[in-house]
Protein backbone atom coordinates (compact mmCIF):
# COMPACT_ATOMS: atom_id res chain seq x y z
CA UNK A 1 0.00 0.00 0.00
CA UNK A 2 2.68 2.30 1.03
CA UNK A 3 4.52 1.55 -3.19
CA UNK A 4 0.96 2.34 -4.46
CA UNK A 5 0.28 5.54 -2.48
CA UNK A 6 4.31 6.54 -3.55
CA UNK A 7 3.18 6.05 -7.19
CA UNK A 8 0.17 8.10 -6.37
CA UNK A 9 1.63 11.11 -5.08
CA UNK A 10 4.11 11.22 -7.38
CA UNK A 11 2.05 11.59 -10.58
CA UNK A 12 -0.06 13.81 -8.80
CA UNK A 13 2.67 16.37 -7.91
CA UNK A 14 4.60 16.03 -10.88
CA UNK A 15 1.48 17.13 -12.70
CA UNK A 16 0.31 19.83 -9.90
CA UNK A 17 3.36 21.52 -10.70
CA UNK A 18 4.07 21.10 -14.36
CA UNK A 19 3.87 24.12 -16.49
CA UNK A 20 0.82 22.36 -18.78
CA UNK A 21 -0.98 22.32 -15.64
CA UNK A 22 -0.96 25.76 -14.55
CA UNK A 23 -1.08 26.74 -18.02
CA UNK A 24 -3.96 25.04 -19.02
CA UNK A 25 -6.12 25.82 -15.55
CA UNK A 26 -5.20 29.65 -16.00
CA UNK A 27 -6.05 30.01 -19.37
CA UNK A 28 -10.15 28.14 -18.59
CA UNK A 29 -9.82 31.08 -15.51
CA UNK A 30 -9.74 33.73 -17.68
CA UNK A 31 -11.96 31.97 -20.03
CA UNK A 32 -14.54 31.74 -17.17
CA UNK A 33 -14.30 35.25 -15.86
CA UNK A 34 -14.78 36.43 -19.93
CA UNK A 35 -18.20 34.55 -19.85
CA UNK A 36 -19.13 35.56 -16.01
CA UNK A 37 -18.30 39.30 -16.91
CA UNK A 38 -19.01 39.51 -20.59
CA UNK A 39 -21.62 41.86 -20.56
CA UNK A 40 -19.94 44.29 -18.52
CA UNK A 41 -17.07 44.17 -20.72
CA UNK A 42 -18.74 44.78 -23.60
CA UNK A 43 -20.61 47.67 -22.36
CA UNK A 44 -17.50 49.36 -21.00
CA UNK A 45 -15.56 48.63 -24.77
CA UNK A 46 -19.23 49.63 -26.61
CA UNK A 47 -19.26 52.93 -24.93
CA UNK A 48 -20.53 54.47 -28.53
CA UNK A 49 -23.92 56.52 -28.95
CA UNK A 50 -26.95 54.71 -30.11
CA UNK A 51 -27.03 54.93 -33.73
CA UNK A 52 -28.94 58.06 -35.67
CA UNK A 53 -30.84 56.80 -38.87
CA UNK A 54 -32.39 59.67 -40.95
CA UNK A 55 -35.64 58.51 -42.13
CA UNK A 56 -36.26 60.32 -45.49
CA UNK A 57 -40.25 60.34 -45.72
CA UNK A 58 -42.48 60.11 -48.68
CA UNK A 59 -45.21 58.17 -47.65
CA UNK A 60 -46.34 60.11 -43.95
CA UNK A 61 -45.04 56.62 -42.27
CA UNK A 62 -42.40 58.57 -39.86
CA UNK A 63 -44.68 59.32 -37.06
CA UNK A 64 -46.33 55.97 -37.26
CA UNK A 65 -42.82 54.37 -37.44
CA UNK A 66 -41.66 56.49 -34.25
CA UNK A 67 -44.07 55.47 -32.64
CA UNK A 68 -43.82 52.34 -33.14
CA UNK A 69 -40.01 52.10 -32.29
CA UNK A 70 -41.04 53.60 -28.83
CA UNK A 71 -43.12 50.43 -27.64
CA UNK A 72 -40.44 48.25 -28.97
CA UNK A 73 -38.03 50.32 -26.14
CA UNK A 74 -35.26 50.64 -28.90
CA UNK A 75 -32.38 52.96 -28.19
CA UNK A 76 -31.98 53.79 -31.71
CA UNK A 77 -32.48 57.35 -32.66
CA UNK A 78 -34.63 58.33 -35.81
CA UNK A 79 -34.44 61.70 -37.18
CA UNK A 80 -36.55 63.07 -39.77
CA UNK A 81 -34.39 64.14 -42.76
CA UNK A 82 -35.87 66.47 -45.26
CA UNK A 83 -33.32 66.86 -47.66
CA UNK A 84 -32.05 64.50 -50.74
CA UNK A 85 -30.36 61.63 -50.63
CA UNK A 86 -26.67 63.06 -51.64
CA UNK A 87 -27.30 65.72 -48.36
CA UNK A 88 -27.82 61.69 -46.29
CA UNK A 89 -24.93 60.85 -47.82
CA UNK A 90 -23.01 63.57 -46.67
CA UNK A 91 -24.14 63.86 -43.23
CA UNK A 92 -23.28 60.51 -42.81
CA UNK A 93 -19.86 61.08 -44.14
CA UNK A 94 -19.68 64.26 -41.77
CA UNK A 95 -20.49 61.94 -38.62
CA UNK A 96 -23.61 63.87 -38.46
CA UNK A 97 -25.94 60.45 -39.12
CA UNK A 98 -25.48 56.40 -38.94
CA UNK A 99 -27.51 55.78 -41.58
CA UNK A 100 -30.75 56.65 -43.76
CA UNK A 101 -33.92 54.63 -44.28
CA UNK A 102 -35.86 55.61 -47.18
CA UNK A 103 -39.86 55.60 -46.45
CA UNK A 104 -42.40 55.40 -49.33
CA UNK A 105 -45.70 53.52 -50.15
CA UNK A 106 -46.52 51.09 -52.26
CA UNK A 107 -49.38 50.36 -55.04
CA UNK A 108 -51.30 48.63 -51.77
CA UNK A 109 -50.78 51.51 -49.70
CA UNK A 110 -48.27 50.00 -47.57
CA UNK A 111 -44.90 50.94 -45.85
CA UNK A 112 -41.69 49.81 -47.87
CA UNK A 113 -38.30 50.67 -46.93
CA UNK A 114 -34.84 51.15 -49.06
CA UNK A 115 -31.68 51.42 -45.98
CA UNK A 116 -28.86 52.81 -46.79
CA UNK A 117 -25.25 53.00 -44.49
CA UNK A 118 -21.69 52.46 -45.00
CA UNK A 119 -21.57 48.94 -44.40
CA UNK A 120 -24.90 46.58 -43.72
CA UNK A 121 -22.22 44.18 -42.10
CA UNK A 122 -23.76 45.78 -38.66
CA UNK A 123 -27.49 43.69 -38.46
CA UNK A 124 -28.74 45.13 -35.57
CA UNK A 125 -30.49 48.73 -36.63
CA UNK A 126 -31.55 47.10 -40.02
CA UNK A 127 -33.33 44.38 -37.95
CA UNK A 128 -34.85 46.52 -35.44
CA UNK A 129 -35.86 48.89 -38.15
CA UNK A 130 -37.40 45.82 -40.38
CA UNK A 131 -39.31 44.66 -37.32
CA UNK A 132 -40.78 47.95 -36.75
CA UNK A 133 -42.03 48.52 -40.07
CA UNK A 134 -43.63 45.16 -40.13
CA UNK A 135 -45.86 45.56 -37.09
CA UNK A 136 -46.81 48.97 -38.69
CA UNK A 137 -47.51 47.15 -42.17
CA UNK A 138 -49.70 44.51 -39.99
CA UNK A 139 -51.55 47.25 -38.15
CA UNK A 140 -52.02 48.98 -41.24
CA UNK A 141 -53.33 45.59 -43.14
CA UNK A 142 -55.70 45.09 -40.27
CA UNK A 143 -57.09 48.91 -40.05
CA UNK A 144 -58.22 47.76 -43.84
CA UNK A 145 -59.47 44.67 -42.94
CA UNK A 146 -61.91 45.90 -40.61
CA UNK A 147 -60.13 44.37 -37.33
CA UNK A 148 -59.47 46.58 -34.41
CA UNK A 149 -56.21 46.61 -32.43
CA UNK A 150 -57.55 44.87 -29.14
CA UNK A 151 -58.77 41.79 -31.91
CA UNK A 152 -55.53 42.09 -33.89
CA UNK A 153 -53.48 41.93 -30.50
CA UNK A 154 -55.74 38.50 -29.67
CA UNK A 155 -54.63 37.18 -33.06
CA UNK A 156 -51.19 37.43 -32.15
CA UNK A 157 -51.13 36.06 -29.07
CA UNK A 158 -48.96 32.82 -28.96
CA UNK A 159 -51.37 29.29 -28.46
CA UNK A 160 -51.71 27.93 -24.96
CA UNK A 161 -50.13 24.42 -25.54
CA UNK A 162 -48.95 22.50 -22.30
CA UNK A 163 -47.63 18.97 -21.89
CA UNK A 164 -48.53 16.37 -19.19
CA UNK A 165 -46.71 13.24 -18.84
CA UNK A 166 -49.22 10.36 -17.97
CA UNK A 167 -46.07 7.88 -16.75
CA UNK A 168 -45.86 7.54 -13.25
CA UNK A 169 -43.41 9.48 -11.72
CA UNK A 170 -42.37 11.27 -14.89
CA UNK A 171 -40.64 14.87 -14.68
CA UNK A 172 -42.40 17.89 -14.97
CA UNK A 173 -41.40 20.53 -18.01
CA UNK A 174 -39.44 22.75 -15.86
CA UNK A 175 -37.95 19.91 -14.08
CA UNK A 176 -36.88 18.31 -18.02
CA UNK A 177 -35.67 21.41 -18.91
CA UNK A 178 -32.99 21.95 -15.96
CA UNK A 179 -32.37 18.18 -16.34
CA UNK A 180 -31.65 18.93 -19.67
CA UNK A 181 -29.21 21.58 -19.37
CA UNK A 182 -27.50 19.86 -16.23
CA UNK A 183 -27.46 16.66 -18.31
CA UNK A 184 -26.38 18.89 -21.47
CA UNK A 185 -23.21 20.36 -19.51
CA UNK A 186 -22.12 17.02 -17.50
CA UNK A 187 -22.11 15.44 -21.25
CA UNK A 188 -19.36 17.83 -22.30
CA UNK A 189 -17.56 17.27 -18.77
CA UNK A 190 -17.28 13.94 -18.81
CA UNK A 191 -16.61 13.85 -22.68
CA UNK A 192 -13.41 16.11 -22.00
CA UNK A 193 -12.05 14.69 -18.80
CA UNK A 194 -11.87 11.15 -20.53
CA UNK A 195 -10.19 12.69 -23.37
CA UNK A 196 -7.70 15.30 -21.93
CA UNK A 197 -7.06 13.66 -18.18
CA UNK A 198 -7.17 9.69 -20.21
CA UNK A 199 -4.78 10.87 -22.35
CA UNK A 200 -2.78 12.70 -19.88
CA UNK A 201 -2.54 8.91 -18.42
CA UNK A 202 -1.21 7.36 -21.41
CA UNK A 203 1.24 10.29 -21.73
CA UNK A 204 2.83 9.81 -18.15
CA UNK A 205 3.21 6.18 -19.06
CA UNK A 206 4.57 6.48 -21.91
CA UNK A 207 7.27 9.57 -20.71
CA UNK A 208 8.68 7.40 -17.67
CA UNK A 209 8.85 4.38 -19.96
CA UNK A 210 11.17 6.56 -22.84
CA UNK A 211 13.24 7.43 -19.80
CA UNK A 212 13.92 4.09 -18.79
CA UNK A 213 12.74 4.32 -15.26
CA UNK A 214 10.13 2.08 -16.26
CA UNK A 215 12.76 -0.98 -15.56
CA UNK A 216 13.56 -0.23 -12.27
CA UNK A 217 9.51 0.78 -11.45
CA UNK A 218 8.48 -2.43 -12.41
CA UNK A 219 10.66 -4.72 -10.78
CA UNK A 220 9.87 -2.67 -7.19
CA UNK A 221 5.98 -2.19 -7.53
CA UNK A 222 3.21 -4.18 -8.99
CA UNK A 223 1.85 -3.23 -12.18
CA UNK A 224 -1.84 -3.19 -10.98
CA UNK A 225 -0.52 -0.54 -7.89
CA UNK A 226 1.72 1.17 -10.65
CA UNK A 227 -0.78 1.50 -13.48
CA UNK A 228 -3.63 2.79 -10.63
CA UNK A 229 -1.05 4.66 -8.91
CA UNK A 230 -1.15 7.03 -11.99
CA UNK A 231 -4.74 6.21 -12.81
CA UNK A 232 -5.86 7.56 -9.45
CA UNK A 233 -3.14 10.21 -9.21
CA UNK A 234 -3.81 11.86 -12.29
CA UNK A 235 -7.73 11.53 -11.49
CA UNK A 236 -6.89 13.67 -8.01
CA UNK A 237 -4.65 15.95 -10.59
CA UNK A 238 -8.41 16.80 -12.15
CA UNK A 239 -10.57 16.90 -9.48
CA UNK A 240 -8.17 19.67 -8.18
CA UNK A 241 -8.14 21.61 -11.52
CA UNK A 242 -12.09 20.75 -10.98
CA UNK A 243 -12.31 22.79 -7.71
CA UNK A 244 -10.38 25.66 -8.56
CA UNK A 245 -12.72 26.16 -11.56
CA UNK A 246 -16.17 25.87 -9.72
CA UNK A 247 -14.76 27.71 -6.75
CA UNK A 248 -13.34 30.60 -9.17
CA UNK A 249 -16.62 30.60 -11.07
CA UNK A 250 -18.66 30.99 -8.02
CA UNK A 251 -16.49 33.42 -6.67
CA UNK A 252 -17.08 35.72 -10.23
CA UNK A 253 -20.45 35.04 -10.34
CA UNK A 254 -20.74 36.24 -6.85
CA UNK A 255 -18.86 39.82 -8.00
CA UNK A 256 -22.00 40.37 -10.26
CA UNK A 257 -24.70 42.23 -10.14
CA UNK A 258 -27.57 40.96 -9.19
CA UNK A 259 -29.45 41.48 -11.80
CA UNK A 260 -26.79 40.32 -13.60
CA UNK A 261 -25.86 37.50 -12.39
CA UNK A 262 -30.37 36.34 -12.99
CA UNK A 263 -29.99 37.35 -16.90
CA UNK A 264 -28.29 36.64 -20.27
CA UNK A 265 -25.68 33.78 -20.06
CA UNK A 266 -26.17 32.69 -16.29
CA UNK A 267 -29.81 32.51 -16.22
CA UNK A 268 -30.20 28.74 -17.35
CA UNK A 269 -27.76 27.89 -14.50
CA UNK A 270 -30.85 27.35 -12.51
CA UNK A 271 -30.71 23.80 -10.79
CA UNK A 272 -33.11 23.91 -8.30
CA UNK A 273 -35.32 21.41 -9.00
CA UNK A 274 -32.54 18.94 -9.86
CA UNK A 275 -33.33 15.67 -7.63
CA UNK A 276 -29.82 14.59 -5.24
CA UNK A 277 -30.10 11.07 -7.11
CA UNK A 278 -29.69 12.67 -10.29
CA UNK A 279 -26.49 14.80 -8.80
CA UNK A 280 -25.30 10.82 -7.39
CA UNK A 281 -25.51 9.73 -10.50
CA UNK A 282 -23.61 12.10 -12.07
CA UNK A 283 -20.80 11.55 -9.60
CA UNK A 284 -20.83 7.43 -10.30
CA UNK A 285 -20.86 7.68 -14.27
CA UNK A 286 -18.10 10.22 -13.93
CA UNK A 287 -15.90 8.43 -11.64
CA UNK A 288 -16.65 4.87 -13.42
CA UNK A 289 -16.63 6.23 -17.28
CA UNK A 290 -13.05 7.59 -16.38
CA UNK A 291 -12.11 4.55 -14.66
CA UNK A 292 -12.62 3.07 -17.63
CA UNK A 293 -11.18 4.69 -20.26
CA UNK A 294 -7.91 5.67 -18.31
CA UNK A 295 -7.56 2.21 -17.92
CA UNK A 296 -8.04 1.20 -21.57
CA UNK A 297 -5.43 4.33 -22.26
CA UNK A 298 -3.08 3.60 -19.47
CA UNK A 299 -2.49 0.02 -21.14
CA UNK A 300 -2.04 1.59 -24.51
CA UNK A 301 0.41 3.68 -23.18
CA UNK A 302 2.28 1.37 -21.96
CA UNK A 303 3.19 0.11 -25.63
CA UNK A 304 4.83 2.97 -27.01
CA UNK A 305 8.24 4.06 -26.75
CA UNK A 306 7.94 7.50 -26.96
CA UNK A 307 5.18 10.24 -25.34
CA UNK A 308 5.31 11.38 -29.43
CA UNK A 309 3.62 8.12 -30.49
CA UNK A 310 0.92 8.04 -27.85
CA UNK A 311 -1.88 10.10 -30.14
CA UNK A 312 -1.60 7.76 -32.64
CA UNK A 313 -2.25 4.67 -30.61
CA UNK A 314 -5.14 6.29 -28.41
CA UNK A 315 -7.04 6.93 -31.73
CA UNK A 316 -9.17 4.18 -31.46
CA UNK A 317 -10.02 4.89 -28.21
CA UNK A 318 -10.80 8.01 -28.21
CA UNK A 319 -13.46 7.06 -31.14
CA UNK A 320 -15.48 5.23 -29.08
CA UNK A 321 -15.85 8.04 -26.12
CA UNK A 322 -16.67 10.62 -29.76
CA UNK A 323 -19.34 7.98 -30.56
CA UNK A 324 -20.54 8.07 -26.96
CA UNK A 325 -21.05 11.82 -27.05
CA UNK A 326 -22.75 11.99 -30.50
CA UNK A 327 -25.36 9.37 -29.34
CA UNK A 328 -25.88 11.68 -26.37
CA UNK A 329 -26.17 14.46 -28.24
CA UNK A 330 -29.18 12.62 -30.58
CA UNK A 331 -30.42 11.30 -27.59
CA UNK A 332 -30.95 14.86 -25.86
CA UNK A 333 -34.36 15.11 -28.22
CA UNK A 334 -35.09 11.25 -28.44
CA UNK A 335 -33.93 9.49 -24.91
CA UNK A 336 -36.82 7.42 -25.24
CA UNK A 337 -35.75 6.06 -28.40
CA UNK A 338 -34.53 2.05 -29.26
CA UNK A 339 -31.13 3.54 -30.41
CA UNK A 340 -30.14 4.75 -27.24
CA UNK A 341 -31.26 2.70 -25.19
CA UNK A 342 -29.30 -0.14 -25.89
CA UNK A 343 -26.29 2.34 -26.86
CA UNK A 344 -26.52 2.63 -22.97
CA UNK A 345 -26.09 -0.95 -22.24
CA UNK A 346 -22.84 -1.13 -23.87
CA UNK A 347 -20.28 -0.27 -21.45
CA UNK A 348 -17.97 2.32 -23.57
CA UNK A 349 -21.14 4.27 -24.33
CA UNK A 350 -23.00 4.13 -20.71
CA UNK A 351 -21.04 6.74 -19.01
CA UNK A 352 -22.83 9.38 -20.71
CA UNK A 353 -25.88 7.70 -22.81
CA UNK A 354 -27.44 5.81 -19.54
CA UNK A 355 -26.61 8.55 -17.36
CA UNK A 356 -28.33 11.18 -20.32
CA UNK A 357 -31.18 8.37 -19.66
CA UNK A 358 -31.32 8.96 -16.40
CA UNK A 359 -31.74 12.40 -16.17
CA UNK A 360 -33.99 13.21 -19.09
CA UNK A 361 -36.31 9.59 -18.44
CA UNK A 362 -37.94 7.96 -15.14
CA UNK A 363 -36.56 4.49 -16.11
CA UNK A 364 -36.53 1.77 -13.72
CA UNK A 365 -33.94 1.39 -11.04
CA UNK A 366 -32.77 -2.53 -12.93
CA UNK A 367 -31.99 -0.45 -16.06
CA UNK A 368 -29.12 1.50 -13.80
CA UNK A 369 -28.19 -1.18 -11.75
CA UNK A 370 -27.69 -3.70 -15.15
CA UNK A 371 -25.35 -1.33 -16.76
CA UNK A 372 -23.37 -0.16 -14.02
CA UNK A 373 -22.43 -3.88 -13.23
CA UNK A 374 -21.30 -4.28 -16.50
CA UNK A 375 -19.74 -1.26 -16.50
CA UNK A 376 -17.88 -2.59 -13.05
CA UNK A 377 -17.20 -5.96 -14.82
CA UNK A 378 -15.89 -3.69 -17.88
CA UNK A 379 -13.72 -1.83 -15.91
CA UNK A 380 -12.45 -4.73 -13.87
CA UNK A 381 -11.62 -7.38 -16.81
CA UNK A 382 -9.62 -4.03 -18.15
CA UNK A 383 -7.96 -3.64 -14.92
CA UNK A 384 -6.87 -7.16 -14.94
CA UNK A 385 -5.85 -7.60 -18.73
CA UNK A 386 -4.20 -3.79 -18.28
CA UNK A 387 -2.13 -5.11 -15.83
CA UNK A 388 -0.70 -7.88 -17.58
CA UNK A 389 -0.72 -5.52 -20.64
CA UNK A 390 1.25 -2.82 -18.65
CA UNK A 391 3.91 -5.54 -17.30
CA UNK A 392 4.83 -6.88 -20.41
CA UNK A 393 4.20 -3.42 -22.50
CA UNK A 394 6.97 -1.57 -20.57
CA UNK A 395 9.52 -3.74 -21.74
CA UNK A 396 8.69 -3.43 -25.30
CA UNK A 397 10.59 -0.64 -26.74
CA UNK A 398 10.89 0.02 -30.40
CA UNK A 399 8.53 1.42 -32.45
CA UNK A 400 4.71 0.36 -31.77
CA UNK A 401 2.33 0.63 -34.65
CA UNK A 402 -1.32 -0.55 -33.61
CA UNK A 403 -3.30 -2.18 -30.85
CA UNK A 404 -1.89 -6.22 -32.42
CA UNK A 405 1.34 -5.05 -30.00
CA UNK A 406 -1.32 -5.83 -26.81
CA UNK A 407 -0.73 -9.68 -28.13
CA UNK A 408 3.39 -9.53 -27.95
CA UNK A 409 3.27 -7.65 -24.19
CA UNK A 410 1.06 -10.42 -23.12
CA UNK A 411 3.39 -12.84 -23.93
CA UNK A 412 6.31 -11.02 -22.21
CA UNK A 413 4.31 -10.68 -18.86
CA UNK A 414 4.11 -14.19 -18.50
CA UNK A 415 7.59 -14.28 -19.31
CA UNK A 416 8.19 -12.65 -16.14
Amino acid sequence: MNKFLIVLSQTYLNRLKSKAFIITTVITLLMIFLITNLSTIIDNFDSSEADRVGVIDTGSYYTQLENQMKMMESDIVLEKFDGSEEKAEQAIDEGDLDSYLILKENENSEPTALYKAETVAEQVTPQVLESALQQLKSTIAAEKAGVTQQQLSEIDQPVQFQKVALEKGAKTEDELNQARVFVYVLLFVIYFSVIFYGNMVAVEVATEKSSRVMEILISSVSPVKQMFGKILGIALLGLTQYAIIIASGYLFMQMQEDDLAEAGFLSFLNFSNLSASLIVYAIVFFILGYLLYATILAMVGSLVSRAEEVQQMIMPVQFLIIIAFFIAMFGLSTPSSTFVTISSFIPFFTPVVMFLRVGMLSIPFWEVAVSLALLIGSIVFFAIIGAKVYRGGVLMYGKSSSLKDIGKALKLSRRE
